[in-house]
């Protein structure tokens, strides 16, 4: 099968494919932070339990986990062009229910809908992107102008939330999906070109359905205190160990993990955003339900950290870029511990500037620290199998905000639980403010120990492998 996508486009043709890809993932991302502000107006409209609302922001990132790195495949197999327009169509579809949901059910149903649509459109736009921009240096400028989207969607959420639930309604969130989709969809049919692996890996429908298994089973425990499903949870995690290595050509092939800069871009991405996860979550609850907030105030309080993000994430970009990730991540891990530690040791939330404070540091960490995840996860990489490549990332991303939410929610819930006395919410919200601080330091000390010269030897290894030379040529690194 010939790859299809020439060897280099136009620059402004370029441009637009950016744009392109830029706009599905402003949709997708912003979608889900945008409704972490409505939650008390779902509750309160649809009856919601703090268990309910976990499983409204955790349906749709737990299903776009689960698939991310079928569709990646999928896409290097049958076309980008062809899965990214098809998700497209999925995401407007499941935000057009969702929008008329009547009951909070059918709203955790029709999430995971327009999910499976979403897992059509992050790591396939990524790989568009990776075939697109060829060079080195002009990819990691893309793909810092990418994490840049990534943060300021995933943390301007609030406030675009805040704005429309304020003045129409919470199902107003999932009705400016469609708009943005229907333009997207016309200018990738328009201007995107079609492209595929020059040789696909075939299907791997065991291991996805391991795969599903584990992080399905994993979040249910965790959201429901449920042992059994734990139980569940570490079969499917040995299934996956023991099935993968074994095919010839596996969902994910594990060999690649030995590079630890990829290795350490997982690890990161998954604290990184379960970090986000379980601050917005405790923030946005916090602002409204013990302030008494409005929706539109809440976001606005969080405005700083939005501000701090748009900011930061595209000087990240330029910055891994010049000087590789390890700038970045250091910077970003000090403050993703710095910021969530007013919280948790100093009470944060009680005094408006440590508040504000609070905000732009952890603005600043999660600004800086998307562009050198995404670079780090496809640098070595073999071209061909981009699509995989950047799902793990992006999979990794969705599994941590899943984790982060589910965490950070049921402490909450059992430290609510425990006593209604003023002062109850502050109390039960302080271990998750600990456990926030801890993905925070994970970040820096993983980020530490996966960019000097050890980890980049373990990734030229990686790259020499016998997997990496059947599947093509690596995709080359900036530093």
């Amino acid at each position: 099968m010939p790859e299809l996508t020439p060897s280099r486009l136009p620059r402004g043709r370029e441009r637009v494919v950016l744009a392109i890809c830029c706009m599905s993932l402003l949709i997708v991302s912003l979608d889900n932070t945008a409704l972490n502000v409505a939650l008390p107006s779902i509750r309160a409209d649809l009856g919601a339990s703090v268990s309910g609302l976990q499983w409204t922001i955790d349906a749709y990132t737990l299903v776009l986990a689960c698939l991310l790195m079928l569709s990646g495949s999928t896409a290097d197999r049958i076309g980008r062009r062809k899965v990214f327009a098809t998700g497209l169509v999925v995401f407007a579809l499941g935000s057009l229910l969702c929008s008329l949901a009547p009951s909070l059910e059918t709203l955790i149903a029709f999430r995971a809908v327009q999910a499976v649509g979403g897992s059509m459109l992050n790591p396939v736009a990524m790989s568009i992107i990776t075939n697109t921009f060829t060079e080195p240096a002009a990819r990691a400028r893309a793909i810092g102008v990418w994490g840049a989207v990534v943060g300021v969607s995933m943390a301007a959420g609030p406030l675009v939330g805040g704005v429309l639930v304020e003045s129409v309604g919470w199902r107003a969130i999932f009705w400016v999906n469609l708009p943005v989709a229907l333009v997207a969809l016309l200018l990738t049919l328009r201007y995107v070109p079609e492209s595929r692996a020059p040789r696909p890996r075939r299907p791997d429908p065991v291991g996805q359905l391991l795969v599903a298994v584990l992080l399905g089973s994993l979040t249910y425990a965790i959201i429901e205190t449920d042992p059994r499903f734990a139980g569940i949870s570490a079969v499917a995690l040995a299934g996956v160990v023991l099935y993968e290595p074994r095919r010839s050509e596996p969902l994910i092939d594990l060999r690649f993990f030995r590079s630890a800069p990829f290795s350490g871009a997982t690890v990161i991405a998954v604290c990184a955003f379960a970090a986000l996860g379980g601050f917005l979550f405790l923030n946005t609850l916090y602002l409204q339900d013990v302030r008494g907030l409005s929706p539109l105030e809440a976001g606005l309080s969080m405005l700083p950290m939005a501000g701090m993000t748009f900011v930061f994430a595209p000087l990240s970009g330029r910055l891994t870029g010049a000087r590789g990730p390890r700038p970045s991540l250091l910077l970003a891990g000090t403050a993703m511990t710095a910021g969530p530690l007013l919280f948790a040791l100093f009470e944060a939330e009680t005094s408006d500037p440590l508040l504000f404070t609070g905000y732009v540091v952890f603005g600043i960490g999660f600004g800086l620290v998307n562009a050198p995840i995404t670079n780090t996860a496809v640098s070595g990489m073999p071209r061909a199998q981009a699509g995989v490549a950047a799902a793990v990332a992006s999979t990794s991303r969705q599994v941590g905000q899943t984790l982060g939410v589910a965490v950070v929610g049921a402490v909450l819930a059992a430290g609510m639980s425990a006593g209604t006395a003023p002062g109850a919410f502050e109390a039960a919200a302080r271990p998750g403010y600990w456990i926030v601080t801890g993905c925070g330091a994970a970040v820096l000390v993983v980020g530490a120990l996966t960019s000097g010269a050890w980890a980049r030897r373990t990734a030229e290894r990686a790259a020499r492998s016998p997997a990496a030379e059947e599947d093509g040529a690596p995709v080359a690194a900036r530093r």
